[in-house]
């Protein structure tokens, strides 16, 4: 018999076929049978104490990081194994008030994990991904995002390269940023740290903002949220455990908040991500670690702290090729003003930038109180024109010749004329000071150069009203 040959040429594509009821109350029963397999594990209960729970027959089952269910009472409550020997596991409790004794039982879930929908945005969060918001339950999306993902590959990353406006003068200028990138806000307590985050929350150069909250007081969740955060609380998700929560939960939230920012930057969206602060995400991990048996080594903190600050930090960034990607900006609260402190340092070199506040610039009421002599964009020159690169730098060497020469000058030790560039700086460095000053108020910036230009341009020094004045020419 011959062959036939078809010709489907005329033929229109496929088109994919719309999920019938069968197919969406399949997905269902895979969701909850993952969530609750047929078969558990579980163990007992040995030892409670204030810092850990240890349970017995689940050692040669267990990985660590994995979850745990206690089952007392009606609500379940979770831990998570932070040490795995022979015969007994060491569990750190989610809830600081476990309400169990020996003798109950213990369950195995494996790792936590997460499946985050477009939904969520507006919503308020805690750090195991419930909604403490009274809006209602949250809707689940198609995919699950563990809590410690792996970042993505080096080799398949996109390179940072657009900039990006954060209308905030002093950062635009001085520190620019770009998409994907990740900088840190050193800062001591009480220097304006907070302010300067409600400031670059609120920028409009992004699709989605995702926030956590560590560590913070209660009473400043609802002022951030109503206040910094309200221009663009339609399109931010919120992940908040506060001081009072357990070392686990504040442990537990910026992973939370990456794991939510990952699945938005997979559908494409540029995401900005506020981490406020990595310190006491530190902190927690420190509590953590020495009750499972860790020795400490540099002001108390273990090495597990260390090796955990870069794997939190590297999830950030640009995603792979075809993705979107995560503006990682991360505050960092300086213990003592001491910014050799371990915990900065290390984050420091690992950033992509970090931006100083000064307490010696705050008590001059100069916000945001930012040392633009000791802060630094790794990326600035990505962001820079040659022009403004010329410029800039200029701008920096003024502010250090007038601050170096402050004390002579206050003791009335230099007199106008004897050094031809200190005398620009007196007079340029004073109203570009003025420029910096922003508040939360006051609306972002759309062009810093521009802004700056104005301010100079009066220079009656110069003769030449309405032009820039001579160090900005050029």
């Amino acid at each position: 018999m011959p062959e036939i040959a078809l010709d489907n040429t005329s033929e229109s594509p496929p088109q994919a076929r719309q999920p019938t009821a069968l197919d969406i109350l399949e997905q269902r029963i895979a969701a909850a049978s993952a969530a609750r397999p047929i078969i558990r594990i579980g163990g007992t209960v040995t030892n409670v104490t204030p810092a850990y729970v240890q349970v017995s027959g689940l050692s040669r089952h267990l990985k660590l990081g994995d979850c745990i269910s206690f089952a007392s009472g009606t609500a379940a409550q979770f831990g998570e194994v932070v040490r795995i020997d022979e015969n007994e596991a060491t569990v750190k409790p989610f809830d600081a008030n476990l309400k169990i004794g020996p003798g109950e039982i213990a369950w195995q879930h494996g790792n936590l994990s997460l499946r985050p929908h477009t939904s969520w945005k507006g919503r308020v969060l805690n750090a195991l991904g419930a909604p403490i918001d009274g809006e209602g339950p949250l809707r689940e999306g198609d995919h699950s995002y563990p809590f410690d993902a792996e970042p993505p590959s080096a080799m398949n990353r996109q390179r940072v390269r657009a900039p990006l406006k954060s209308g905030v003068r002093v950062m635009d200028l001085f520190t620019p940023l770009c998409a994907g990138q990740r900088i840190g806000i050193f800062a001591g307590s009480g220097v304006g740290k907070s302010t300067l985050l409600s400031m670059l929350a609120r920028s409009r150069g992004f699709d989605t903002v995702v926030l956590a909250l560590v560590g913070e007081r209660g009473r400043e969740v609802r002022e951030f949220l109503e206040d910094a955060l309200a221009q663009n609380r339609s399109r931010a998700v919120t992940v908040v455990s506060t001081g009072d929560e357990s070392p686990m939960m504040r442990r537990l939230a910026p992973k939370t908040a990456l794991a939510i920012a990952e699945s938005f930057r997979d559908a494409g969206d540029s995401v900005l991500l506020i981490v406020d602060s990595v310190t006491r995400f530190a902190h927690a991990t420190r509590e953590v670690a020495l009750a499972a048996g860790e020795a400490p080594v540099a002001r108390g903190y273990t090495p597990s702290v260390f090796s955990e600050l870069p794997k939190l930090l590297e999830r950030a960034g640009p995603g792979a090729e075809g993705t979107g990607s995560i503006t990682g900006v991360f505050s960092v609260l300086v213990d003592g003003d001491d910014h050799n402190d371990p915990i900065a340092d290390s984050i420091r070199g690992t950033l992509d930038g970090h931006i100083v506040l000064d307490r010696k610039i705050a008590d001059q009421g100069r916000y945001p109180a930012v040392n633009v002599l000791t802060s630094v964009s790794r990326l600035a020159n990505t962001v820079w024109s040659a022009d403004q690169r010329k410029l800039v730098m200029m701008l920096r060497a003024m502010i250090a010749h007038f601050e170096d020469t402050r004390d002579l000058r206050l003791m009335g030790g230099y007199q106008k004329g004897a050094d031809a560039e200190l005398d620009k700086a007196i007079n340029v460095v004073p109203k570009l000071y003025e420029v910096m000053k922003q508040s939360l108020s006051d609306p972002p910036s759309a062009d810093p150069f521009q802004d700056v230009a104005r301010a100079l341009s009066d220079n009656k020094e110069d003769g030449q009203k309405g032009q820039p004045p001579a160090p900005l020419r050029g």
